[in-house]
């Protein structure tokens, strides 16, 4: 069970919440206290550029689109939530200290594989530590924070018993480690490449013709890398680093570590759970594109003993707790805080309404006959 690694996500959620933006104009203030334009732009673009639809094109380009609606949606709430607990933790008198800072950081960095590996996922991700040290001390405030709110005491007997309720978690499938290299080629983003070049409209069965061509060009470059390295294994990092369009593993030579069958898609799957170690497969296709996949461990399907697990268990019981507690918390000071929008446009509920009307626009009015259904329950 991968309960560990919440304590982790946690931490690195944080980076969303942090802003401190050059311009300094207020959009919203709440009890008088401002959330700034330069803090919504930094929020805004660090959304877009973590999102997958962030690499479908510009979204900013069209700020009444439906997907950077909903992007804007969850940021505004997000940078309105983090200002009522931050008055929340300020009214409570909620201090962090640098032991607490180093003490997570350790924890992460644990978690993370050592100083090394989270130096290098910061880097990927174009975090500076500096900044993720003042991301986790904030995590570690609100966390006081609902420890205060919440009065959070986890036991042995919570641990336990949800070791007994649970033992489905704690079974770990066959896994494998492997690594690969990607040839994206996906029609739909090559279509949407090549319109972007092109200086006029490309009609559809020319465009058609184009993206088949270069998928083709990939599909050739794909098997000609496989050969390559089915007659010599040992230049495969090297390859992956040079030629794989997976920024996620590519740096990392094209490693994926562990996993088991249902975290890829199926037709991966089958190739690395049916490769022999340290052998090259051929090109496998799937929606991404053109895989070349080598295995490089093994393990087999086990249980998690309680001992290993109740430390784990004892952080994912808390962080449980712990979002409760805070989303209690805001949900009050909501209530009783005094909210302005200096525009409307940043107004959820305003996006909502905006959100709603394009999707009855494009269902003929399901999502208001799905609000009508709701309220009469």
């Amino acid at each position: 069970m991968k309960v560990s690694k919440l304590v982790t996500t946690l931490a690195l959620s944080a980076l969303l919440f942090t802003g401190c933006g050059v311009k300094n104009n207020a959009i919203i203030t709440i009890n008088d206290k401002p959330i700034t334009q330069g803090e919504y732009d930094k929020l805004i673009d660090q959304a877009i550029g973590q999102s997958p639809f962030g690499k479908m094109g510009d979204l900013k380009g069209n700020k009444d689109g439906f997907l950077y609606l909903m992007t804007e949606q969850r940021v505004i709430n997000q940078l309105i939530i983090q200002e009522l607990l931050d008055q929340e933790a300020d009214a409570r008198g909620i201090k962090v200290t640098n032991k607490d800072v180093e003490g997570a950081l350790k924890k992460i960095m644990d978690e993370m594989g050592g100083r090394e590996k989270l130096a290098e996922i910061l880097k990927q991700n174009g975090v500076s530590p500096s900044q993720f040290k003042k991301d986790v001390k904030n995590q570690v405030r609100m966390q006081k924070l609902a420890d205060s709110a919440g009065n959070i005491n986890i036991t042995d007997k919570d641990c336990e018993n949800f070791y007994k309720k649970n033992p489905a978690k704690f079974k770990n499938p066959e896994q494998v480690r492997a690594s690969h290299i990607l040839i994206a080629a996906n029609p739909y983003q090559i279509g949407e490449d090549l319109k972007a070049k092109a200086k006029k409209e490309i009609p559809t069965e020319e465009l058609k013709k184009q993206v088949e061509a270069v998928v083709a060009e990939k599909q050739a470059l794909a098997e000609k890398l496989a050969k390559e390295l089915q007659a010599d294994n040992s230049k495969f990092a090297q390859y992956a680093k040079k030629y794989s369009e997976d920024p996620g593993s590519a740096k990392q030579g094209g490693d994926l570590g562990f996993f088991a069958k249902e975290q890829m898609v199926p037709e991966f799957s089958k190739a690395a759970f049916s490769a022999k170690p340290n052998t090259v497969s051929d090109v496998v296709k799937t929606q991404f594109g053109y895989h070349i996949i080598m295995v490089n461990d093994r393990r087999e399907a086990g249980v998690t003993p309680y001992e290993k697990a109740k430390d784990s268990i004892k952080d994912y019981l808390r962080t449980e707790q712990q979002i409760k507690a805070l989303d209690e918390l805001t949900e009050a000071a909501k209530k009783k805080a005094d909210i302005k929008f200096m525009d409307e446009r940043y107004n959820p509920e305003v996006i909502q309404k905006k959100l709603t009307r394009q999707v009855d626009d494009a269902t003929g009015g399901a999502a208001t006959r799905e609000k009508e259904k709701a309220k009469k329950k």
